[in-house]
């Protein structure tokens, strides 16, 4: 079945700027990631430049200032411009985004606990900047009206899909979180018009994740993509596209960390999402697991 264009992505709000600049720099290339670090740490100094002023304070050229600007998600640079101007009002009016120094070997406990946190705020407010809400929307209404729902995630991502299988299961939807890339696509060929299949990766290209949705997509689920990278492979085979954002990786903190913790403010959106549109068999279902499973969290009575 061929893959049908999927409309432009609105560009990024200016408070996404930043978010997007941390999410891909680590897969530009090395002129790109100057003109990108650039107008990260200097919007309002490059907001003034024109394409070829950019291109000289970087030491690159016009046409990697343009690639640069689409990569982010602007059509031109002249929409990139705008932007910044945008975000340096916003910073001048103290809406700067933190900065967070990266966890050095030797940091006590009491540091490590301090840059943790302002890196989990900074990647949730990255994410919630830049999550497009018409696709969100659209996500939870295919949830809501799914026959059923299969979730794959490798690793950390896997983690991720469970907890989402196991919040819509608690509400009445018949949800599965597949780990095993072989039964994950044997399931998935199973699927068809009226079925979701929701794909989480953070990269957008691991393969046992891009397969069962790929053959989901093939055989007419609708398909969702929680990705950090809406570029990625995934997105050829997603109905819609669900952006995460990361902190930088270091040799402590690797991506699968970072990317987690957005992944889980998507999937917590979702399901809110979802038990509004159902709430009148969304509540009652949960006050019944709640219960089947209250004395298993009781004290128990002494043994006699």
């Amino acid at each position: 079945m061929p893959v049908e264009p999927r409309p432009a992505p609105a560009p990024p709000a200016p408070a996404a700027l930043a978010a997007k600049v941390r999410t891909l720099a680590p897969t530009m290339t090395r002129s790109m990631q100057r003109v990108a670090e650039a107008v990260a740490s200097d919007p309002a100094g490059c907001a003034a430049l024109t394409v070829t002023g950019l291109a000289e304070r970087t030491g690159t050229s016009e046409a990697t200032v343009v690639r640069t600007s689409r990569l982010l998600g602007y059509p031109g640079y002249r929409d990139l411009r705008l932007a910044l101007a945008a975000l340096a009002a916003q910073q001048a009016a103290g809406g700067a985004p933190a900065v967070t120094a990266d966890i050095a070997v030797d940091d006590s406990l009491a540091d490590v606990v301090t840059k943790l946190a302002q890196e989990e705020q900074q990647c949730l407010a990255d994410t919630a900047a830049g999550l497009d809400v018409t696709q969100l929307e659209a996500a939870v209404t295919a949830l809501v009206g799914a026959r059923r729902i299969d979730v794959y995630g490798i690793g950390a991502s896997h983690l991720v899909g469970q907890d989402l299988a196991q919040k819509l299961l608690r509400i009445g939807l018949i949800a599965h979180a597949h780990a095993d890339p072989h039964l994950a696509v044997t399931n998935a060929v199973q699927l068809k018009t009226g079925d979701v299949a929701l794909a989480i990766t953070h990269s957008g290209r691991t393969t046992d994740v891009i397969e069962p949705l790929r053959v989901a997509f093939d055989h007419g689920a609708t398909t969702i993509a929680i990705t950090g990278r809406p570029d990625g492979e995934i997105a050829s085979y997603a109905d819609h596209i669900l952006t995460t954002s990361s902190a930088r990786e270091s040799e402590l903190r690797p991506a699968a960390m970072s990317s987690r913790t957005s992944q889980l403010l998507v999937v917590d959106c979702l399901f809110i999402g979802v038990a509004q549109r159902t709430y009148e068999t969304a509540a009652p279902a949960l006050s019944a697991s709640y219960e089947a499973l209250a004395h298993r969290h009781s004290p128990r009575s002494p043994q006699r």
